[in-house]
């Protein structure tokens, strides 16, 4: 079956939400609990939720399709980090966040993660941001290990609440195509846009 990688649409958000519903828990960590799971699906991950991301002119949200059935998607969201301390770790800006980043795992080890992640970089791209960035869960390996491979590189720690637990995140950035090799060492306040 073939699939493309598309914007989503508000028709997609239904779908969106059973799609996160199926991916969110892969990515936590194993003692995380099925009530804080399920707080976070409802109070980020849901049907509304969704459609509130995909009318937001500072978001994007990818989609891999394949035939109208969602086997990924990505959230890049287009404005400044808001948390003190990714917005702290950041080198490379002005820099767009992949705030979701998830495949079914059906669909693992296809190769579907490595397309998403490369529309999602040019999509960045496009959206004129110099960097990329993410928190990623400290005990998520497999992620951790997807995310160096596609030149992702840990630059700090970040906090973040799933229901009633705090997690405890990477922060970790790359530059985006297109951004010339010698600039990509640069500090972020010698960049200009």
């Amino acid at each position: 079956m073939t699939h493309t990688i598309r914007k989503a649409t508000a028709d997609d958000a239904g779908r969106l939400a059973a799609l996160a519903a199926v991916t969110f828990p892969l990515a936590c960590p194993p003692q995380s609990s099925p009530a804080d799971i399920a707080a976070h699906l409802a109070n980020t991950l849901s049907d509304a939720n969704f459609r509130s991301y995909l009318a937001d002119p500072g978001i994007t949200v990818l989609v891999i399709d394949a035939d109208g059935d969602l086997r990924g998607y990505s959230m890049l969201v287009d404005r400044p980090a808001a948390d003190p301390d990714a917005a702290a770790a950041l080198t490379i800006l002005p820099s767009a966040e992949l705030s979701k980043c998830y495949v079914h795992p059906d669909h693992h080890g296809l190769g579907a993660a490595a397309e998403l992640m490369h529309a999602s970089l040019g999509e960045a791209a496009a959206s004129g941001a110099r960097g990329m960035w993410l928190g990623v869960n400290s005990q998520n390996a497999k992620a951790i290990r997807f995310y160096e491979k596609s030149g992702i590189r840990k630059v700090g720690t970040k906090s973040f609440n799933l229901g009633a637990t705090v997690e405890h995140d990477f922060v970790m950035e790359r530059a985006v195509p297109g951004v010339p090799s010698d600039e990509r060492d640069m500090p972020a306040g010698e960049w200009t846009r």
